[in-house]
């Protein structure tokens, strides 16, 4: 009788999941996959297109790829509280018309009808400032993306949603690299720039033709623009909270170097055939994998030990490719950040969400993404200085990822430093 009902209780489940979603939740999660694989196809080639195929130093090219990354979490942060104004169908659309726009701009600085605005314009300028405009798309693409998947499921999924937005997320970010490796090996690089145009370009037509603007019944106004002032400054009056974001952002300025400095590392100091590209599908590969099994065997951990133990894993894991620096150590590299990461973020956004209040959660989780946004900027500018000083005038190349292990290992003797003199007790296990 009761495996009876077991499997009845199993069925009902399953007609809960092909029932409970909306078609605009399909469409918003596919077209995040897409945004995903054209974003991270982007940032995957990146650095090199810029010094390899734009002829910037490595110092400037680290930091112009450090500047991309950077200002798409930092927008982040404001980019609900646009979105929500806007409506998600307007926002996406918005979103994917000016990252089409921008990718393809962006693969087009060298052609010879870019001439006149090259002329006009000094190359550095007019690459920042190209820079900046996916991060205008990203910020309201996923808080438009998120804001659907919670608008367009039912109650009883609505945990499931959000595993398959993060499942899609993490597919996108592993093909987008891969496509970018192939591409690498049969093409000219500045293709790879326009099929990231196209890619978005068609989630365009797909928000157009089939998303419908999701609703709930008795659901409340938009937040003013006063209201998301105030609550901006709230946040910011909360010292403890500011400091841990800042001491984290160390995080980021060492997860960030597999794609700001690795990329150029392999190339300049490695071997310069390498398929950096397809090298850097090896995070969202772990991540796919192993998530699920992290999860469990660090369940019982504390949120707080978790993000201080995920931070020492991702530091420590540069000096394998220290210890014998290879295409094959880079890659082993990257198993060991992926699981550093894995271990950390999922419980960095929990210790959040238990930290705010009731009517500021969304604001702050927005400044849960500053970190990300704050790291990647400095860790342009630092990795562009490391690769300078140690690669090219010293010629002591292993010592970038000492410095790199070095900011780490500070950040995690800061983050348990934080917990034992400044850390809030949150609700539940944190």
């Amino acid at each position: 009788m009761e495996t009876q009902q077991a499997k009845l209780t199993f069925s009902q489940r399953l007609h809960e999941i092909r029932t409970g979603f909306e078609r605009p939740f399909w469409v918003a999660n596919i077209s995040e996959l897409f945004e995903r694989l054209s974003y991270y196809a982007v940032f995957a080639v990146l650095a090199r297109y810029l010094h390899e195929g734009l002829h910037f130093s490595l110092e400037q090219s680290s930091s112009l790829t450090g500047m991309f990354g950077g200002w798409v979490w930092f927008l982040a942060a404001i980019g609900g509280a646009v979105a929500d104004r806007l409506g998600f169908r307007r926002a996406l659309s918005i979103a994917y018309l000016i990252l089409a726009i921008a990718y393809f701009l962006i693969g087009s600085i060298a052609a010879p009808w870019f001439a006149g605005v090259r002329s006009a314009v000094p190359l550095e300028t007019l690459v920042a400032i190209i820079l900046i405009f996916p991060a205008l798309g990203v910020a309201l693409v996923k808080p438009s993306v998120v804001g659907t998947t919670a608008r367009s499921s039912n109650e009883k999924v609505r945990s499931v949603g959000y595993s398959i937005y993060y499942t899609l997320v993490n597919v996108g970010s592993m093909v987008g690299p891969l496509l970018a490796g192939w591409q690498e090996e049969h093409g000219h690089d500045r293709t790879v720039f326009r099929i990231a145009a196209l890619s978005v370009l068609l989630m365009l037509f797909l928000v157009l033709f089939f998303f419908k603007e999701p609703r709930q019944s008795g659901e409340a106004h938009s937040t003013s623009v006063a209201q998301v002032g105030k609550n901006f400054l709230t946040v910011l009056s909360n010292p403890r909270f500011m400091i841990f974001l800042l001491i984290f952002t160390g995080y980021w300025v060492v997860f960030w170097q597999e794609f700001i400095a690795l990329p150029l590392y392999i190339s300049q100091f490695i071997d310069p055939h390498a398929n950096t590209a397809r090298i850097l599908a090896t995070d969202p590969i772990v991540v796919i994998c192993f998530t699920m099994l992290i999860g469990f065997l660090t369940k019982r951990v504390p949120a707080f030990h978790a993000i201080v133990l995920g931070t020492l894993i991702s530091s420590l894991a540069w000096i394998l490719l220290i210890v014998h620096p290879s295409v094959w150590m880079a890659v082993a590299t990257l198993v060991v950040v992926a699981l550093g990461e894995i271990t950390q973020a999922p419980r960095y956004y929990d210790y959040i969400s238990r930290l705010a209040p009731a009517d500021q959660q969304g604001t702050y989780m927005g400044f849960a993404f500053l970190p990300l946004g704050i790291g990647s900027f400095i860790a342009g500018r630092f990795s562009g200085w490391l690769m300078h000083h140690y690669g090219e005038q010293l010629h002591e190349p292993k010592m970038i990822w000492w410095a790199v292990v070095a900011v780490g290992v500070a950040t995690t003797l800061l983050l348990w430093l934080y917990d034992r003199l400044l850390r809030v007790e949150t609700s539940g296990r944190a």
